[in-house]
């Protein structure tokens, strides 16, 4: 670079002699020298001034102009493809389609449409951000505060959100650790869960247990369940039933034994009944005909036996009932032993001829024992 001395001066309608030319140029070789001859300068403050040249003019002189005023008003419009800010950016309002840097604060801006291809951050905090369209194609977000966000669609994989919507959360890929919210409605939800249970479009759907739908049981049918340790039925059958038992299929143990007189069948129930031969004699024994809980019945003497219970009654105050057939036509009494009285396990009874007063065998001797 270099400057002709404008201070020079020619005599008007003059001579301009050889040294006249020489002295003008051994001028704009020092204003040479005095600018290549200075020490090159590390910063440029704003009140620094360098000198512009008009495009438009160009007869016309340069003229000296602020760092700071050129860059305001350069920076004010146009597009820069290939701009690259490595510091430290603060912006007070800001607009614009595409932004690259490093380190950048923006306190109150619309982006309308910003592609973030790489995104690193340990801590992003924003003021007020309004965005109509955002992608982040490969980037971490730390921790994300967005005090008031409303967006389309927005992929992340950390975000803190005090408030705000966003309509539309996708993820092909990822973990959500923790959703916490104390008070909004997630009104779109789709997630595939591990077990039974998933939600598609906001709806949640227990899985299939292969348990077809329908009622179970009926008066004739009863319902037979499988629970696994989830409590869902994973089995489902019937299997009928009928309402008359079955033969030989109602125990004594079964019988009520209730406190009301109407409904307890177990104390109408004969707790023991044997029908046997007086006559008879074998080991000190009588033959016993039929019986129901009798084991033995001894023979003590003429007219005297020991009905022997297979099971003990339940107590002594049982009730009982006789008969004896008589070997002529004479009819024969039966009752307690006066000499034995009843046990539990034992009732010994006697037999007499209706002709007199002495004790006789009997044929045919029938003893019934009620108890509770």
């Amino acid at each position: 670079m270099a400057m002709i001395d404008r201070n020079f001066t020619f005599a008007t309608n003059g001579t301009v002699t050889a040294n006249d030319l020489h002295n003008l140029i051994d001028s704009a070789t020092i204003y040479q020298d005095l600018i290549t001859g200075q020490v090159p300068i590390t910063s440029v403050g704003t009140n620094y001034e360098l000198l512009i040249a008009d495009g438009t003019n160009p007869n016309a002189a340069p003229n000296a102009v602020t760092v700071y005023d050129l860059f305001d008003d350069a920076l004010s419009v146009g597009t820069y493809t290939g701009l690259n800010l490595t510091g430290a950016l603060t912006y007070g309002t800001a607009t614009g389609t595409r932004l690259v840097s490093a380190n950048a604060t923006i306190t109150t801006g619309t982006i309308t449409t910003g592609v973030i291809p790489t995104l690193t951050s340990s801590t992003a905090t924003f003021g007020t951000t309004t965005s109509t369209a955002a992608t982040i194609t490969s980037g971490t977000i730390t921790t994300c505060l967005i005090p008031t966000l409303t967006a389309g669609t927005t992929t992340g994989t950390a975000g803190i959100f005090t408030a705000g919507t966003i309509a539309t959360l996708n993820s092909t890929t990822g973990t959500i650790g923790t959703i916490n919210s104390t008070t909004g409605t997630i009104t779109n939800l789709s997630t595939t869960l591990a077990g039974d249970f998933t939600i598609s479009s906001g709806t949640g759907t227990l899985g299939t247990t292969g348990v077809t739908a329908g009622t179970y049981g009926s008066v004739t049918a009863i319902p037979f369940l499988t629970v696994n340790a989830k409590g869902i039925i994973t089995s489902a059958t019937t299997g009928t039933f009928s309402s008359t038992p079955a033969d030989g299929s109602i125990t004594f143990a079964k019988l009520s034994t209730s406190g009301t007189e109407a409904d307890n069948a177990a104390k109408r129930v004969a707790k023991a009944w044997v029908q046997f031969d007086g006559l008879t004699n074998v080991g000190g024994f009588c033959t016993i005909k039929d019986d129901f809980n009798v084991s033995t019945v001894a023979d003590n003497g003429t007219g005297n036996y020991t009905i022997n219970f297979s099971t003990a009654i339940g107590n002594v105050n049982y009730a009982i009932a006789g008969m004896a057939q008589p070997t002529s036509a004479v009819p024969n009494g039966i009752g307690i032993s006066p000499a034995v009285s009843p046990t539990s396990a034992a009732l010994t009874i006697v037999t007499w001829s209706g002709t007199g007063p002495g004790i006789s065998d009997a044929e045919r001797v029938t003893v019934v024992v009620f108890a509770s």
